[in-house]
């Protein structure tokens, strides 16, 4: 049975666009050029094109299937598959949405640990943060949409800064051009993927947007421009590191602004490394917002404490993380999960529609 959505609880179609990009660019945008270089070499610039059309695709498909079903995950799952079926899978979504957060938050505070504060207690820094989360949380999915917001908007003076690392950087080092085999470049690919899946959430905000089905522009909009973002800051880095030293370099984009240094601020990393808080923070709000939301459909239980809930296993997770390892095995088997994600749309996208026609036809 479809709830219907009041307005006032709804978001204009144009402010899809920060949601997707949003999910898209958090964390891994300081690390993610060492993985594509180490598969792919100079020519890992294709692996982001590529991954970028790929997850165009997949919003398509995404619409498609919502526009038809008027709905959420949840009800697209149960009208697919049935209640049962259709209710552990959208469970397993629950725990990609648990881990995508645990590694996230669990991730940054190590970069703090590591670049600023090494005597920092992990469930300090986590309990301040996600208590904040839970402020944001607690209003609404406006108030969620508002921070997304705010989380694209604020950080944008950052792009400047990968400006200066042009002065000195060596052109050349893009040649030859494919210069790498197919295989290497599907390496890529995947390991390109994890930052892009943060549109599957749309499945669960969907019946949020007014006028919902004229939103599908705002989301390409959306994906186009962390693709651009992460091309961008892809190039620089690869004109700038030669190979064998970026391969050695864990967070290439903070040792990139290593090099800024004005008058006032000698560190400008730091100041980076703190602006991203605003990057990290609407992501954990949206992780929140729509597992708890799943678990309210699933279990019927009130959204806050599926919030609560959600938020104490995040900090007992990130709390367990104690070294690069334990972070390292939590990154491999969410990779696992993303690569079946990639896979599942696709399939949900054809059962979705032979089933829909059976109906209509019966």
């Amino acid at each position: 049975m479809k709830t219907p959505i009041k307005d006032q609880f709804r978001v204009p179609p144009f402010l899809v666009f920060f949601l997707i990009h949003k999910t898209q660019f958090v964390v891994g945008a300081l690390s993610f050029q060492r993985s594509l270089a180490k598969s792919s070499g100079h020519d890992a610039w294709m692996a982001v094109i590529i991954t970028g059309i790929i997850c165009h695709i997949l919003i398509w498909m995404v619409y498609k299937i919502l526009d038809k079903a008027k709905g959420d995950l949840i009800q697209i799952h149960q009208y697919t598959f049935g209640k049962w079926v259709g209710g552990l899978l959208s469970i397993f979504f629950i725990g990609y949405f648990v881990l995508e957060c645990i590694f996230v938050l669990r991730s940054y505070i190590e970069i703090i640990q590591v670049w600023m504060f090494p005597l920092m207690k992990t469930w300090a820094f986590a309990f301040v943060f996600l208590l904040s989360a839970y402020y944001i949380v607690s209003n609404g999915f406006r108030t969620v949409t508002g921070i997304c917001f705010v989380g694209v908007v604020l950080p944008l003076y950052v792009l400047l800064t990968f400006l200066v690392p042009l002065e000195f950087s060596n052109f050349r080092n893009l040649l030859p051009v494919w210069d790498t085999s197919m295989k290497n470049l599907g390496h890529s690919v995947i390991n390109m993927g994890f930052q892009f899946l943060g549109f599957t959430q749309l499945f669960l905000y969907y019946p949020f947007i007014q006028k919902p089905e004229t939103s599908q522009k705002w989301a390409h909009y959306g994906n186009l421009f962390s693709t651009v973002i992460y091309l961008f800051i892809l190039l620089v880095t690869l004109v700038y590191f030669k190979q064998e030293h970026l391969l050695k370099t864990t967070w290439p984009t903070l040792t990139l602004w290593k090099i800024i240094q004005f008058p006032f601020v000698e560190r400008f990393e730091f100041i980076g490394i703190t602006s991203w808080s605003i990057i990290v923070l609407p992501i954990i709000c949206l992780d929140a917002w729509v597992t708890s939301r799943i678990v309210k459909q699933l279990f019927k239980i009130k959204q806050r404490k599926a919030v609560v809930i959600f938020l104490l296993v995040c900090l007992i997770g990130c709390s367990l993380l104690k070294d690069s390892e334990s972070l390292q095995s939590v990154n491999n088997f969410t990779s696992y999960i993303i690569n079946t994600i990639y896979i599942y749309i696709p399939f949900l996208f054809i059962v979705y529609h032979i089933r829909y026609k059976v109906r209509e036809r019966a």
